[in-house]
């Protein structure tokens, strides 16, 4: 990830938080995988490049179907036993 921040600094940012809040509530604050309340996390389903510079595409750029509300455990299986795809855009 070429950027000037961390990735863990990029999900402190304000936009992120909003884009996060928002996609909790269309997934009614339940993990879309197991229904669950607790520990919610926001996966991305897959993560996008600019052709142009190699930069990734900011967390909160991302359309809102491209997002899902899982919780901690949920998001932590899938991550081990999926591959998340990467495109460039």
């Amino acid at each position: 990830m070429k950027t000037n921040s961390t990735y863990h600094e990029l999900l402190l940012d304000e936009r992120w938080g909003s884009k996060r809040q928002h996609i909790l509530e269309r997934d009614n604050f339940r993990c879309r995988n197991c229904f669950g309340k607790e520990d919610l996390q926001i996966h991305h389903r897959q993560y996008h490049v600019w052709r142009e510079t190699g930069n990734m595409v900011l967390p909160w750029e991302y359309k809102d179907d491209l997002l899902i509300a899982l919780c901690k455990k949920c998001h932590q299986i899938g991550h081990e036993k999926y591959k998340i795809p990467y495109f460039e855009v």
